[in-house]
């Protein structure tokens, strides 16, 4: 190991044993929400899984091959636990979201999905629902390196006009109250997640979007790759935690 390395690896044990062991969401939840994100049969964000199944079994245009053409969706287990991560071919960190669709482009010849569309965020759902179980373990490291600083800087960056940080809701103020609701460490290891809010399942940049508005600032666009470093960062914080996608919340 280098030097550059380790003084990443001691700043990450650092930022680890500073956050406190990683809490799911689902711990935060109400009983009645808790069992319907456990139950195979109730669980409304299994819609998008059904729906991104479909999508993987089927063609995106003529003469084009299917997802399942190339992958068996069993070797797809332990794919969404170490995403984002980085490419080699576009140089530089992806989500599980770009990741398919530099598939779409790139092997199927087909165009890429609208980001937050339902197709993009069902077969996203799907691919994720395959690790369900398995821990979150992403490379923070190596070419990762950078992104992941600036997702850490962003975290803790204060913005908008109340001034706030990621990091004071989900590390200061996690276990607090507000607007009746207990505040949690802000985990994404049930993402792409069903949102009662919003009557249907999103990513995790569409969170951090709703986030950034609730604190009067101006969102970013989902896709961009400072919510892409932000997500890696958080992806991060939730290091060991099972894939539970997709969750449920209020």
């Amino acid at each position: 190991m280098n030097r550059a390395a380790a003084a990443l690896a001691l700043a990450v044990a650092g930022l680890a044993a500073a956050a406190g062991a990683p809490r799911s969401g689902a711990s935060y939840l109400a009983p009645d929400l808790k069992a319907l994100q456990d139950d195979d049969f109730r669980n409304p964000g299994l819609l998008w899984v059904d729906q991104g199944r479909k999508l993987w079994s089927g063609a995106p245009g003529p003469g084009a091959k299917a997802c399942a053409g190339c992958h068996d969706a069993v070797a797809m287990r332990g794919v969404a636990a170490r995403y984002p991560a980085y490419d080699r071919a576009t140089r530089r960190v992806v989500n599980l979201e770009q990741r398919i669709n530099l598939c779409r482009t790139g092997r199927q010849h087909a165009p890429p999905l609208a980001y937050e569309s339902r197709d993009l965020i069902s077969l996203t759902a799907f691919v994720s629902r395959q690790s369900l179980g398995m821990p979150v373990q992403v490379t923070v490291d190596g070419p990762a390196r950078a992104s992941f600083e600036r997702g850490r800087a962003a975290y803790h960056q204060r913005i908008g006009q109340l001034d706030l940080a990621c990091a004071d809701c989900h590390e200061r103020s996690e276990g607090r109250r507000l607007h009746g609701e207990t505040i949690s460490q802000g985990q994404i290891n049930g993402f792409p997640v069903y949102r009662q809010l919003w009557d249907g399942a999103a990513s995790t940049h569409r969170m951090f979007a709703w986030c950034e508005t609730a604190v009067r600032a101006q969102p970013r666009a989902p896709g961009s790759q400072d919510y892409v470093d932000l997500e890696l960062y958080v992806r991060w914080r939730g290091q060991g935690l099972p894939v539970e996608t997709p969750a449920v919340r209020k």
